[in-house]
Parts: C-alpha cells; sequence; structure tokens
C-alpha cells in the first residue's frame, strides 16, 4: 500500500478494512483519508479498474462501506463518509497510473530534496521499474528524469483543456443537448468530481 493511497497510520488500517469490500464489487481504492476537524470527513475514492465509475456506483460503494465500518468500528468518534470518483484532474496514487496516464502533464512533489527541489512539474514518460518518468524544462530544453515512486508525497494531473477533451471522449459525451448543463462549476481542492450524498457515522 503506498502512502500516496493511505499517507497516514489510521489511513492504512481503514485501507486494510476498505480495499477487500471495495475490490469485492469490481473498484479499485484511489485513495483514502481521514480529515480532522469539527466532524471528522472520511474521504474515499475509487475508480474502475479500467477507469469511469458514476454517482450511483459511488453511492453502491458507500452502503458497502458503510455496513463494513459499522461492523469493524475503527473510528471512536463520529464521521462523515464521502465517496467519490478521482475526477478529471485526479491524483495518480499507483504505480500503473504514471503509466496509464503517459503524455499527460502532472505535478508530482517529492518527500526529500531532489535536484534540490521537492515540485517538478511536466509530461509524464510512463515508468521504468520503480521511477516514475517524467519530462520537465530546464532552461531552454526538455528533460526525462526518473523519480522514485518511493519518494513521491504527491502527485495528480493538472486540469487542461486537452485533458478535459479526453475525458469526455473517453466517456463518449457528446455535446450535451440544449438545456442539460447550464454552466460549468470550477471546484477548488481535491474532491472528486462526483461525490456521493454525506453519510453521517
Amino acid at each position: 500500500m503506498s502512502d500516496l493511497i493511505a499517507k497516514t497510520a489510521i489511513d492504512r488500517r481503514l485501507a486494510d478494512i476498505l480495499v477487500p469490500v471495495i475490490e469485492g464489487l469490481g473498484f479499485e481504492l484511489v485513495r483514502v483519508r481521514l480529515m480532522g476537524g469539527k466532524t471528522r470527513i472520511l474521504q474515499i475514492m475509487a475508480d474502475r479498474p479500467d477507469g469511469g465509475i458514476g454517482v450511483e456506483e459511488c453511492a453502491d460503494i458507500s452502503t458497502a462501506v458503510s455496513a463494513v465500518l459499522d461492523v469493524e468500528d475503527p473510528l471512536e468518534d463520529n464521521y462523515v463518509l464521502e465517496v467519490s470518483s478521482p475526477g478529471i484532474d485526479r491524483p495518480l496514487t499507483r504505480l500503473k497510473d504514471f503509466e496509464v496516464w503517459k503524455g499527460w502533464e502532472a505535478r508530482i512533489e517529492t518527500t526529500e530534496l531532489i535536484g534540490g527541489r521537492r515540485r517538478f512539474k511536466g509530461d509524464l514518460a510512463g515508468v521504468e521499474g520503480d521511477e516514475v518518468l517524467v519530462t520537465i524544462d530546464e532552461g531552454a530544453e526538455e528533460v526525462t528524469i526518473g523519480l522514485k515512486f518511493d519518494w513521491l508525497s504527491d502527485a495528480k494531473l493538472i486540469l487542461t483543456d486537452a485533458l478535459i477533451s479526453e475525458m469526455l471522449r473517453q466517456k463518449k459525451v457528446s455535446e450535451p443537448a440544449e438545456g442539460e448543463f447550464d454552466e460549468i462549476e470550477e471546484i477548488d481542492g481535491e474532491e472528486g468530481d462526483e461525490p456521493t450524498p454525506e453519510t453521517k457515522h
């Protein structure tokens, strides 16, 4: 289990409980985060192995996960459960993600300084062994560097017009019918784009 999927000890414990449930439904766990605050929020991102998950499927996952968490009871305090898709500018949490999204622009952060920096922005160039390859601008030229997957603390795709167009093409969404969408609201944050209604525990 990579730290990108589950960062903290409690996140990893939750992931151990959640993975069999989510995979049993035919999906994959992309990320789990228990967020602090007055009421804690348990955020779960899931997806199909080949990509594409809808609101109803997130609701199915939420129902199944709630039932298991009620039995296992890993959290003492009340919390709100949120299940969502990874969204268009999805987090990259598994080594295979960097191969699947090869050619797309991403923002990557590392735990330690690598060549004097922790933040890298460039086009994904796939993977080689346990390294993520990314092509970055170094002055006037482009250089492809390798970052060990274990070094990464955060990674996500950058939202671009090209990426939005590709996601729409993959979903086989044609031009929306008149009145089907009035406007597109850009939401800043790390939530997926199709959250289920909140479930309080």
